[in-house]
């Protein structure tokens, strides 16, 4: 396959997770390739953290097939996926709150450390050129920060890892449209930082703003895909998710 085409990080095809025998995801297939944002929006309730969660080895794959890095997934595990490189930033953030901002970072490094690399202390400088926020609040409680300085810190925690693909659930969810911004604007600027991203959102227009290739996703189903800027100009996109104004100009 040429460069301008590299065999993608992430291959799903016809993913299928259920609830019970209640089927949340039906035959959902998608493609990251590494260097790519991709962005997966909907509504609430779509599927969109199922989708995450399967992929991750939280939820159980009913049917379908995960390739990661080429190589087919017939058992999901996270520790097994977190150690080759794939991490998520959940909706929750899940942050330790009662640990200082550098303790929460240093665990997202724990894996690799595990794995015998010693390269923490050059990824926290980088994590903290990303977030100087951070740097400025190293010592603080986690618990005690903003909810965009905790989305930070999420992120960051995640970004230790040195993940090939990072996942985000929900990045700009509760945050005010300032903090919102600027979240977005980080995300963008990851892309220099290597590896691909996978950002689920209902935030379409952002969304679609940062990433290179989107998908639709409605009651557990593909409804849409195609390049970011195609969908933004897409009516349905538009009418559902854009509002009036989400013409260009």
């Amino acid at each position: 396959m040429s460069a301008s085409f590299p065999e993608p990080i992430l291959e799903v095809t016809d993913l299928c997770v259920s609830y019970g025998k209640v089927e949340a995801l039906h035959h959902v297939s998608l493609k990251v390739r590494p260097g790519e944002i991709v962005t997966v929006i909907g509504p609430n309730g779509a599927g969109k953290t199922t989708l995450l969660s399967a992929l991750m080895g939280v939820l159980p794959v009913g049917r379908g097939t995960v390739r990661y890095q080429g190589e087919l997934q017939t058992h999901i595990d996270i520790e097994q996926m977190v150690a080759r490189g794939m991490t998520l930033v959940p909706e929750k953030r899940e942050l330790f709150g009662e640990m200082s901002v550098a303790d929460n970072l240093f665990l997202g490094a724990f894996m690799r450390r595990r794995l015998g690399f010693r390269d923490e202390q050059t990824t926290l400088g980088k994590v903290y050129t990303v977030f100087p926020r951070l740097k400025e609040r190293h010592q603080q409680m986690a618990g005690t920060l903003s909810g965009g300085e905790r989305q930070m810190l999420a992120v960051g925690r995640a970004l230790m890892a040195q993940p090939k693909i990072l996942m985000l659930d929900e990045p700009s969810l509760g945050l005010a449209p300032l903090i919102v911004r600027e979240i977005f604007r980080v995300i963008a600027d990851l892309r220099k930082m290597g590896g691909a991203i996978l950002l689920v959102e209902q935030n379409a227009r952002a969304a679609l703003q940062v990433s290179d290739y989107g998908y639709v996703l409605e009651t557990g189903e593909i409804a849409l895909e195609g390049p970011s800027d195609q969908l933004e100009d897409d009516p349905k996109v538009v009418e559902c998710y854009l509002g009036l104004g989400g013409h260009k100009q």
